[in-house]
């Protein structure tokens, strides 16, 4: 029995450290930013599915898209790979931003969220971009 007591309170101590996590403003913007991406991915994703050629042929998709050349696939795979590494270097450079405000460093925490905030505009650019594309072509 006592290391049932021994597990109950470490697990008691681990949602405390949860918690106080939930508490600080860095984990809500990281929060936000995923759910940003993540619901940006879904909607350019849903029209993605449209194009696909074996979907079409076993009529399991809703709606139809014209059939796509190598030139837009490539434009899209190349997006999609940028898109992500916009994405990351997003998450990395509030990161370093926080890690330097948490330092003091005032400099170098003004040119990271400068820079958070390029990187999120260009990758918000991409898949805008790509988004209007799949607008265009499937509307």
């Amino acid at each position: 029995m006592k290391w049932l007591n021994e597990f109950l309170s470490e697990l008691h101590s681990e949602f405390r450290l949860i918690l106080a996590q939930f508490k600080r403003g860095e984990t809500w913007l990281a929060l936000g930013l995923l759910a940003g991406f993540g619901l940006i991915t879904y909607i350019v994703g849903r029209f993605a599915f449209r194009t696909d050629s074996v979907l079409r042929y076993l009529n399991q998709t809703v709606g139809f898209c014209r059939e796509m050349t190598n030139g837009p696939i490539i434009f899209l795979f190349c997006g999609m790979i940028f898109f992500m590494l916009t994405a990351v270097l997003t998450f990395g450079e509030f990161q370093r931003y926080f890690d330097f405000r948490d330092r003091g460093g005032h400099y170098e925490a003004q040119r990271a969220l400068l820079s958070g905030i390029i990187w999120g505009g260009v990758s918000l650019g991409i898949s805008l971009a790509a988004l209007l594309f799949f607008y265009n072509y499937c509307g």
